[in-house]
């Protein structure tokens, strides 16, 4: 169990502040993240790559909060990006601009203006379109546009086959050859600097084996490129480290990090550019909700509570594994049931089948490792507002977001129109 997640007195605890005085001041469903969970990984990265060059760029699509972005700012770090809007709370957060890596399969014009305008540090680009519109861009504003191309090594990640990005069918990335041809013609555009290589082969991975492979695939690139007379700067190797959220064994940070690095070690002059989400935010905030009722349909019992699959998706999306635990331990027996909310839709569950201590209404269950995907998938399914969200620093909290009223439901809708 997360250190900063931990019981006192029977009271589940984060860092030195009571979940139940969370909920009572803020109420549920509420997202709590420990600053303190929140930036030993991206410290522990740091430290597993000090003695080479690198750098840390946080995946913002994983929890996008700007008080968690804040954090990333303050540590020096970067940030991989997928759109417009992430570019533009990356920047209001403090991000350098020349430490956020632009990926993502579908980029518009308009994206690329706010990204070349900002002075980025590097555009992934995943297609020959891509690539030719991001030149066209680049010459209307008359500026270069800095690419890497990201290359799909068709590795297979063994993870969940809708967060495995690096598989032939995937369609992320580019092929060996395309993505040779491409740097040929990046290296003769006058719009284009080529700067990198990169690639990302999928999410909550728990072996090393496919990152090595990967990575060994992009390495011969490289070299190829090398060849060719293109002299990369940056080894983009994307994200993708496991969390433990049930009986998962990923692998230690720093056989990750030796196994990288000794692989790379004979290809002098890359900074290595990592990319951690889940691994980072992941174990680093939990839902926190109310018990409504008790449910009992012959021999099926269900747990109905306030959060529902608007709140967090996940369950219902991939068949997540979420810890669900009382706020208050109070020694009652367990029983299986499935956790449910209020939506109207059988998807809408948070657990199935789970062995919980008999709770009533009205008691606080904890939602754990919920901080990666939660809040940033949510949505008003339903015409549900929004949770609000808290981040917890030693004794205090402070809310990070409010949560959002009926009010926030209509905004920019007209019903004279």
């Amino acid at each position: 169990m997360n250190p900063h997640f931990a019981y006192k007195d029977n009271i589940l605890m984060a860092e030195g502040v009571s979940l139940a005085d969370i909920a009572a001041q803020v109420g549920t469903p509420a997202y709590v993240y420990s600053k303190a969970a929140f930036t030993a990984p991206l410290d522990a990265f740091a430290d597993a790559f000090k003695d080479v060059p690198h750098l840390v760029c946080f995946a913002v699509k994983t929890s996008a909060n700007l008080s968690l972005l804040r954090l990333v700012a303050e540590k020096g770090q970067g940030a991989d990006i997928v759109s417009g809007g992430e570019l533009y709370k990356s920047l209001k957060a403090g991000i350098a601009a020349d430490k956020v890596v632009f990926s993502g399969v579908g980029k518009t014009g308009r994206e690329m203006r706010e990204a070349l305008e900002a002075g980025i540090m590097m555009f992934n680009v995943e297609s020959a379109e891509e690539l030719a519109l991001l030149s066209r861009v680049a010459g209307e504003m008359k500026k270069i546009a800095p690419v890497a191309m990201r290359l799909n090594p068709a590795v297979d990640p063994h993870t969940h086959p809708y967060v495995a990005t690096g598989l032939k069918e995937s369609k992320f990335g580019l092929d060996r050859e395309t993505a040779l041809g491409l740097y040929a013609q990046a290296a003769r555009d006058p719009n284009v600097s080529v700067v990198g290589l990169s690639c990302h082969i999928g999410s909550q991975l728990t072996s090393i084996a496919p990152f090595l492979e990967a990575a060994a695939k992009l390495k011969g690139v490289a070299q190829e490129l090398a060849g060719m007379g293109i002299q990369l700067k940056y080894f983009d190797m994307g994200g993708g480290l496991g969390v433990n959220y049930n009986d998962e064994t990923p692998p230690a940070l720093a056989e990750y990090a030796a196994g990288l690095k000794g692989l790379l070690r004979d290809v002098p002059g890359l900074t290595l550019v990592l990319e951690p989400g889940r691994y980072v935010s992941g174990p680093s905030g939990l839902l926190l909700t109310q018990v409504l009722y008790n449910k009992i349909n012959g021999e099926k019992r269900f747990v109905v509570i306030d959060g529902a699959m608007n709140d967090l998706i996940r369950p219902g999306l991939y068949g997540s594994y979420h810890r669900v635990l009382p706020v208050c331990r109070t020694g009652a027996p367990e029983v299986t049931v499935d956790v449910v909310g209020p939506i109207c839709e059988s998807t809408d569950f948070l657990a199935k089948g789970r062995a919980l201590p008999q709770v009533a209404g009205g008691d606080l269950l904890a939602v754990m490792d919920a901080g990666a995907y939660g809040f940033s998938m949510s949505s008003n399914y339903n015409a549900r507002p929004r949770a609000a969200e808290a981040l917890v620093d030693g004794d205090s909290f402070t809310v990070v977001k409010a949560r959002e009223t009926y009010a926030d439901l209509v905004r920019g809708e007209d019903p004279s129109a």
